[in-house]
């Protein structure tokens, strides 16, 4: 039996998001073709690694070298000199581009690298940085391919990154669609039960500032009828979100329950699926929701306007802005038809282009060509 390939992920960290999940999916679905080792550019956020299948060969990287710091030829020559162990390097996001940096500077002693873009954080939600765009044009001429999730992302990285259009791959995010039509179970959720007459509102999200949940929180506090409201994440923003739900009288109404794995268990709980983001890519959650039948609200970020069905774009609101939010929240509550309909044509969308197998497949392709073995994750 050929010996596995040692995969190296850089990440700007990992605790569990969109990108760590898509990972995770593909790292488990390489079973025992590959091992792995990870490095978090933020030391202790590793709670995605609970998501990693039992028999997969992962280990969390203790001797590595930081991803983060001033940039100086001593640094990339450290990350270079480690990264020579792997047969292939995947990095993730810009926390990590340092790592694409070091083989711009060492490219001949470091192995294949592939760089993943998913979005953006706080501090580029409101626009990218001129500074960073010229270090992403230098360093990702380094990088064997730039994967992308979204139209809006690959444009950027066409236009403003100046990536040659045959380094830069849109593999849209997918999921094991046919999961989440199960029904979920009615404790799914701990602490959280469905009561007679109430409509759940419900998102799934990192408790970080650039999800903006207080936002939703306002949103559905202005909402008329029986409501719960359901956050499922954890991250530094639930003392401001408990304060939010507290100043709009539905501290009662709001839970928290923190991380849960595997939402195909419990989303189907919801109703009404709420996104509030100021920035955002492809969601998995969105794909989620579509794939158990539920309608989406959410402001007009990355290709959310484009993922949804036809039936579920006005439900797209004007961002920014709660009242917009709030106001198609209220369309759903009010009409329960009109939730099943929208839910099912979201749902009969994601059935037909956001299944995880045509995903895997792909990824499969441009990592096993990679390192010249086109065959091996087949």
């Amino acid at each position: 039996m050929p010996q596995p390939v040692h995969i190296l992920h850089l990440h700007s960290s990992f605790d569990l998001g969109g990108k760590e999940a898509r990972a995770i999916r593909l790292m488990n679905a390489w079973g025992d073709r590959a091992r792995h080792t990870i490095v978090s550019g933020v030391p202790g956020m590793l709670g995605a690694r609970d998501a990693i299948a039992p028999g997969i060969a992962y280990e969390i990287a203790q001797d590595s070298p930081p991803l983060t710091g001033r940039p100086s030829v001593s640094r990339y020559e450290a990350i270079a000199r480690y990264m020579r162990r792997f047969d292939l390097v995947l990095s993730y996001n810009w926390g990590a581009i340092d790592g694409v940096m070091a083989r711009r500077v060492f490219a001949k002693a470091v192995p294949p690298l592939i760089h993943h873009e998913d979005g953006f954080n706080e501090d580029e939600a409101g626009g990218l940085k001129a500074e960073r765009n010229a270090y992403r044009r230098l360093a990702l001429g380094a990088a064997q391919a730039l994967v992308v999730p979204s139209q809006t992302l690959e444009t950027i990285a066409l236009d403003i990154w100046k990536q040659p259009r045959g380094r830069v791959h849109r593999i849209v995010n997918g999921i094991p669609i046919e999961r989440y039509a199960a029904k979920p179970a009615a404790r799914a959720i701990p602490g959280f039960r469905r009561k007679p007459g109430e409509v759940v509102i419900g998102s799934l999200a990192g408790l970080r500032a650039v999800k903006d949940l207080p936002m939703l929180v306002r949103a559905v506090g202005g909402v008329s009828g029986r409501l719960q409201l359901v956050i499922v994440g954890e991250g530094p923003e639930r003392a401001n979100i408990k304060q939010a739900a507290m100043a709009m009288g539905i501290a009662n109404q709001l839970h928290l329950p923190g991380f849960l794995a595997d939402p195909a268990r419990y989303i189907g709980l919801f109703d009404i699926f709420a996104l509030s983001s100021r920035s955002e890519q492809f969601p998995i959650s969105v794909v989620e929701a579509m794939a158990a039948g539920l309608p989406v609200v959410a402001p007009p970020v990355g290709d959310v306007p484009v993922m949804v069905s036809a039936a579920n774009a006005p439900l797209i609101c004007s961002y920014p802005g709660e009242v917009f939010l709030r106001d198609s929240l209220q369309m759903l509550v009010n009409d329960a038809g009109l939730r099943r309909r929208i839910g099912a044509e979201n749902q009969a969308r994601a059935m037909a282009d956001y299944d995880e197998k045509t995903m895997i497949s792909a990824y499969a392709r441009l990592y096993g060509a990679a390192i010249g073995k086109a065959d091996l994750f087949a």
